[in-house]
């Protein structure tokens, strides 16, 4: 069971940005040195939420099924970027956005992106987890899948634009997965009502006596981004075991 979330974010104008993140003890922690600045942003974003059920077994000719609940499968993000080489389209996203971003051939982009998101670490033996972030988007997850099609061509055959399509998955450290897991478990009974001057990072020192967990919660809890917090609101802040 699957349900997709689209997004429609042209008018944004701040770049989306790909970055390399480090794990250590399940604490993700972006590298800004190692970041890759879409050229043009999206004009959309899927996210792709999946229920898995366990199949039980029927006796031949049975009409239904009664099956149960499983698990939350990771959420997955879908988009894609517009990469050009021929100078035309730089210049003006680096005039919309008070940016230098600058113009490299195409192959150099799909080269620097590769680096981020698809290359195999040898020291990790993975490819890296990465953070997306755009406007109050903030993503966590690992490539899936990458797609390129090669749309222009110079006179010689060197590709000029072409389109990427990235899919992600989410990444969720152990602690995350029982942060989300708990949140719909029976038993559950530690909510928190938002009240003004709150931060995510503040209650969770309170509750876990570590601030680190609240990109965890704010996963846990359905945010876009770990600031989407008012007072008044309800958090679930579940146990970690």
């Amino acid at each position: 069971m699957a349900s997709l979330a689209s997004v429609s974010l042209s008018a944004a104008k701040l770049p989306l940005m790909i970055t390399e993140c480090s794990v250590n003890r399940g604490i993700v922690t972006p590298k800004p040195s190692n970041t890759f600045i879409a050229m043009l942003n999206p004009d959309k974003y899927q996210r792709i939420y999946e229920i898995e059920y366990s199949d039980n077994e029927e006796s031949f000719g049975a009409l239904g099924s009664d099956k149960k609940f499983s698990r939350f499968k990771a959420q997955s993000q879908s988009f894609q970027l517009k990469l050009d080489g021929t100078g035309v389209v730089g210049n003006a996203v680096s005039d919309a956005v008070g940016m230098g971003l600058p113009t490299s051939s195409v192959t150099d982009q799909i080269d620097d992106l590769k680096k981020i998101v698809y290359n195999y670490v040898g020291t990790k033996h993975e490819p890296n987890v990465v953070q997306l972030l755009w406007g109050t988007l903030i993503y966590t997850g690992r490539l899936e899948k990458m797609d390129i099609t090669y749309t222009l061509f110079s006179p010689t055959g060197s590709p000029l634009r072409a389109d990427v399509v990235l899919n992600l998955e989410e990444y969720l450290s152990a602690a995350e997965e029982t942060l989300r897991a708990n949140r719909s478990s029976p038993d559950l009974t530690h909510a928190i009502e938002v009240k003004a001057g709150d931060t995510l990072p503040l209650l969770c020192e309170k509750i876990y006596n570590d601030s680190s967990y609240y990109l965890a919660v704010a996963q846990a809890n359905g945010l876009d981004h770990f600031r989407d917090i008012r007072p008044g609101q309800s958090l679930f802040f579940p146990p970690l075991d």
